[in-house]
């Protein structure tokens, strides 16, 4: 297309069409006209992620790899693919083990909090459907995940499903600035509400502004109505800083998140909520502190001078 008069208002219109659609979009929320074509997106989009991740993985390309080896060129290319391949399997052993550990975590905080969880993997992060801090997961319609459901992992909240395809689901994450979730302080009644900041701290909101917090005190989720799109007792943080109270209605307060968003991999989706709320018994256990070590030092008197001369005479 040639740089014409034209041409320069039609991008000019394009622009402004997709702004407004933004606009649209974020201001509908569940409701919103554009949420059959992030859906549709979803279908197109999540079995190319799925596959690219498949595509990716180490102990598939050491299969492959292997089962090549025998069709092309010499020994000496031979066993450098074996090579390659063994280390790739070998590679796969640490990260097996990994995943390993994560599923113990995660089955863990789900039977403390008899959640109902449906396993998944990480397959995809990023701009997924017009969201900044979003995860792509490889559960999706087929495996019973709707919409506003919410995920965690071993560690504690991860998030809430926005979008689902048959075999994936987009997961919006704690840390994303649109992201807020009901929280309640531990062992205590005081609530509030929780927002992202990217790579920054969460930012939570007290409703009560007189309200006794210290730094290193923890929060879990308060939970929704019908449980959607947050179950109770999720961990949620720690306590990092406290803002002086100013005699404020609110109080703000600083959280420090239990999960490195930007270490995820295996994660739960809460498919059937808690009867009850579990309150405080998902949290982990609070670290012994260390105890400060005391040195004594005992100063024995000498005797005067004077006297030892005394008693040499």
């Amino acid at each position: 297309m040639r740089d014409t008069r034209e041409s320069r208002l039609l991008l000019v219109l394009l622009i402004a069409i997709a702004f407004a659609l933004i606009t649209v979009d974020i201001r509908g929320g569940e409701d919103s006209p554009v949420d059959g074509a992030r859906q549709a997106a979803a279908t197109v989009f999540g079995p190319i992620e799925n596959g690219v991740s498949g595509a990716v993985d180490p102990i598939g390309n050491a299969v492959s790899a292997v089962r090549e080896s025998g069709d092309r060129h010499d020994r000496l290319a031979e066993l450098e693919r074996e090579n390659t391949a063994l280390k790739a399997e070998l590679g796969s052993d640490d990260r097996g083990r990994s995943r390993l550990k994560q599923l113990d975590k995660l089955l863990s905080i789900s039977g403390k909090g008899q959640y109902g969880i449906k396993g998944a993997q990480v397959i995809a992060i990023g701009a997924a459907q017009g969201f900044s801090w979003t995860i792509t997961i490889d559960a999706g319609a087929n495996d019973g995940i709707t919409r506003d459901m919410t995920v965690l992992n071993g560690d504690g909240l991860v998030g809430r499903v926005t979008t689902v395809g048959p075999n994936t689901a987009t997961v919006l994450l704690a840390s994303d600035p649109d992201f807020t979730v009901g929280t309640r302080m531990e062992a205590g009644d005081e609530l509030g509400f929780a927002s992202g900041q990217g790579d920054r701290p969460l930012r939570v909101e007290l409703l009560n502004g007189k309200a006794e917090i210290k730094k290193g005190d923890r929060l879990v989720t308060f939970g929704s109505q019908a449980d959607k799109p947050f179950v109770p007792g999720v961990p949620v943080g720690v306590v990092s800083r406290v803002d002086p109270s100013g005699g404020d209605l609110t109080r703000t307060l600083y959280v420090t998140p239990f999960v490195s968003f930007s270490k995820l991999d295996v994660v739960g989706v809460v498919v059937q909520a808690p009867e009850k709320d579990p309150r405080d018994t998902v949290l982990p256990k609070k670290p012994k502190p260390t105890p400060t070590p005391t040195v004594t030092v005992t100063v024995t008197p000498s005797a005067p001078a004077d006297g030892l001369n005394q008693q040499e005479q």
